[in-house]
């Protein structure tokens, strides 16, 4: 497969990914909302630090009120990772290889496109906002579905889920450390009594609570940091996703599985491992927020290596790996 080719596949899965997940991102700020109390009220300044601009979205909003970030991380078309700036690259790089991808790929992208592009030109109320994000939700698992539905098993359809399986690690890595910044910032809270309403919001937010109860009794901080990130069988715990990715990796170098012929397998391989070994109970001693922003940093390594092994002859792929 052309470089440029397989470039476009892997750009438009990541960012109807990224479009997707940052909608249940601020969903979990959305759901705190409505179910706290007014005096427990959640921030919205966690949203924006985990994003890494926080410097850049105090020059252009200030205050970190729940209505700018919401512009800031939805709508704001100079923000390469808003939900709009995603689906429009998305897009732009779907048409460049319509010929590769399917004919249903592109019209579920392209009705995504029209939601999303129109709710920024309508500039709807803040309270309004909460159908919006559930259908783009709703929008990125139609994309996955028909992906899986109508794409040969070939390295265009390879390309695809290794790109979504790495965006979609990342992100619940992030969702999770969304909550445990708001509420647990130093080492020493991890024990402390959590807010059982704000945990199942969390887990709503990654589709997870109802297969989280049929694991776990009881709403447990411990539990659902386990649930997320170890769960070898929940299609968006950071193990499922990271073991998946790792064998559409493998597929399409065609390196013998438990091998690594180039840099990218050999770090999808070691944080695969570090997953498979992992226990909690360790991880939260250790330190939740430490754990998942060294997993957050293996993500963006292992995605600047495929970017070197597989993308480097594509000026475009240049341009968008910084937009990570």
């Amino acid at each position: 497969m052309l470089s440029r080719v397989a470039d476009a596949i892997y750009w438009t899965s990541r960012y109807v990914e990224r479009a997707e997940n940052v909608a249940r991102f601020i969903d979990v700020n959305f759901n705190l909302l409505l179910d706290s109390p007014t005096s427990q009220r959640p921030t919205w300044e966690p949203l924006i630090l985990t994003t890494g601009d926080q410097d850049w979205f105090a020059k252009h909003y200030g205050d970190p009120t729940p209505e700018n970030v919401m512009r800031f991380l939805t709508f704001d078309k100079r923000y390469p990772n808003s939900i709009v700036s995603s689906i429009v690259r998305a897009r732009e790089n779907a048409l460049t290889v319509r010929e590769v991808i399917s004919r249903e790929m592109f019209e579920e992208l392209n009705v995504l496109y029209l939601t999303v592009t129109d709710a920024a030109k309508r500039n709807e109320p803040f309270e309004e906002m909460a159908s919006f994000y559930d259908r783009v939700r709703r929008a990125g698992n139609y994309f996955q579905g028909v992906t899986d539905a109508t794409l040969s098993r070939g390295e265009a359809w390879h390309f695809s889920r290794l790109a979504r399986l790495l965006e979609r690690a990342d992100k619940t890595s992030r969702i999770l450390d969304v909550k445990y910044f708001a509420l647990l910032p130093t080492v020493r809270d991890i024990s402390s009594t959590y807010d059982q309403v704000s945990w199942a919001a969390l887990l709503n937010s990654a589709s997870a609570l109802q297969m989280y109860r049929q694991a776990y009794q009881v709403l447990a901080p411990n539990h659902v940091a386990e649930f997320l990130i170890l769960d070898n069988a929940f299609p968006r715990s950071i193990h499922y996703c990271v073991a998946l990715a790792q064998q559409s990796l493998h597929a399409i170098t065609r390196s013998p599985f438990n091998t690594y012929g180039n840099l990218a397998e050999r770090q999808l391989g070691q944080l695969r491992a570090n997953l498979d070994y992992a226990d909690i109970e360790t991880i939260m001693q250790q330190g939740l927020h430490q754990y998942l922003d060294r997993i957050q940093v293996a993500l963006n390594e292992i995605g600047e290596s495929i970017h070197h092994r597989f993308f480097e002859l594509s000026d475009e792929a240049a341009f968008q790996s910084q937009s990570l």
